[in-house]
């Protein structure tokens, strides 16, 4: 009995980072440019890539060519940091971090005890991903493990890479959002036996962050990455400079934030902390040992007052980072608004961040924030094909800026700049089409 095979051909003008780099300046060595290009995908991964005259021989008369000749077409973007359950409490007013948990996050997620409700926001928010370009993200739900259930099967549908986790929190909140060590333990493990590598679904330990978790709590998260070492790890750290405070307060014996998680074995090639506004020189050196990484989430660091991330220390100190969008303290679910505030939050410190360098953290540096550049963030044979087609020219005014771009890269900084959900032509995960704009 022989397997179907299912060919996808996509034309038109390319761009991607063909490697991963230690420092921003190599990027540049970096760019593929193709003006007329051709993607072949088979059974959800690139089997061909390169200029359209080249690809003629390996294109059967059968095969359809979905041609985008004006539009720019690059690997989807991958969201570090996002919360499905907040979707429906952007712009929300007037807090920082700790009175805005209380005051809306927190109610928020107490819905999401209703199956049927997970359902409903898990739908929405794998669209909105979908419409804005985000091919990847990394999740979190709340405390409830139907929360999860609804996400992964939303993906699902789409055979979409996601990574997301159970939140874990036994104190600091409000009792019926909170678990016990054990519930959080036992919850856990089923979720990882039942979602972790099914498909193309991963999973994440979630501690919401280290003053909701008792040190019990964080004794069995430490358990379950011991038992399941492939999984991942998802929490934030040193968002705000009260919660810094708070930690130091809650564990007194440990000499920092981080140190509170490395002190558990939450730290690690597969552990991604979101935020890392105010990080110590000593929490840096344990990021770059370990080899943790960074959700850079610009746009909910403004939002919240949080303060303005040092992108530039990534680098000195060789430390992973990918975007995140942090819906719901983020105000957009776009890669695009994301980059345009990533860009303006260095800008106040003095420093450049090009469109190239914002590019390639949107892809390909996401992917290896989360230990996928193996798997995606460019258009290397082999790869899964997740990618986007862009309408640079979206808007009138759009329009009238790109006819003074003279070179790709002034193209895509204005696109970056000015960009949002309307320049997303089309979105195609796993070599199938899953979004059209105005379909």
């Amino acid at each position: 009995m022989s397997t179907q095979i299912i060919t996808t051909a996509i034309r038109g003008r390319f761009l991607d980072i063909q490697n991963t780099v230690s420092q921003a300046s190599e990027i540049q060595n970096q760019i593929r440019y193709i003006e007329d290009g051709l993607l072949i995908t088979e059974n959800g991964k690139i089997q061909w890539f390169g200029a359209w005259e080249d690809g003629q021989p390996f294109l059967s008369s059968e095969i359809q060519v979905d041609h985008y000749p004006h539009q720019l077409i690059v690997p989807g973007f991958i969201d570090t940091h996002i919360h499905f359950p907040q979707t429906e409490m952007v712009g929300a007013y007037g807090e920082q971090l700790l009175e805005w948990l209380n005051t809306y996050t927190f109610p928020t997620e107490l819905q999401f005890k209703d199956k049927n409700y997970a359902d409903k926001i898990a739908q929405f928010f794998i669209q909105e991903l979908l419409k804005n370009g985000t091919t990847t993200a990394l999740v979190f739900c709340t405390v409830h493990p139907s929360s999860v259930d609804a996400l992964f099967e939303a993906a699902e549908q789409f055979q979409m890479r996601l990574i997301a986790g159970k939140v874990l929190m036994d104190r600091h909140a409000p009792e019926e959002l909170c678990d016990t060590a054990e519930t959080a333990y036992a919850d856990s493990k089923e979720l990882i036996e039942k979602w972790h590598n099914k498909g193309r679904n991963l999973y994440a330990i979630t501690p919401r962050f280290a003053p909701t978790s008792t040190p019990q709590q964080l004794e069995k998260a430490q358990q379950l990455k011991i038992e399941y070492p492939d999984v991942y790890v998802h929490t934030h750290l040193s968002e705000n400079k009260d919660e810094i405070a708070w930690v130091k307060t809650l564990f007194p014996k440990q000499n920092s934030y981080l140190d509170v998680y490395h002190h558990y074995e939450l730290t690690g090639s597969k552990s991604i902390f979101a935020h890392c506004v105010h990080l110590e020189d000593e929490e840096w050196d344990c990021m770059h040992q370990t080899g943790s990484a960074i959700a850079f989430c610009p746009t909910s660091n403004l939002f919240l007052g949080s303060g303005l991330f040092p992108l530039k220390k990534t680098w000195e100190k060789q430390v992973k980072v990918g975007l995140g969008t942090d819906i719901g303290a983020g105000t957009s679910f776009c890669h695009l608004q994301t980059i345009n505030e990533a860009y303006k939050v260095q800008q106040l410190q003095g420093n450049k961040l090009s469109a190239i360098e914002s590019l390639y953290h949107a892809t390909l540096g996401g992917a290896k924030a989360l230990s996928l550049e193996d798997k995606l963030g460019n258009f290397k044979i082999g790869k899964e094909a997740d990618f986007i087609v862009l309408d640079i020219h979206a808007t009138d005014l759009q329009r009238l800026r790109q006819q003074r771009s003279k070179t790709i890269e002034d193209a895509l900084f204005a696109l970056m700049t000015m960009g949002d959900d309307r320049n997303i032509d089309a979105t195609y995960i796993y070599g199938q089409k899953v979004y059209t704009k105005n379909a």
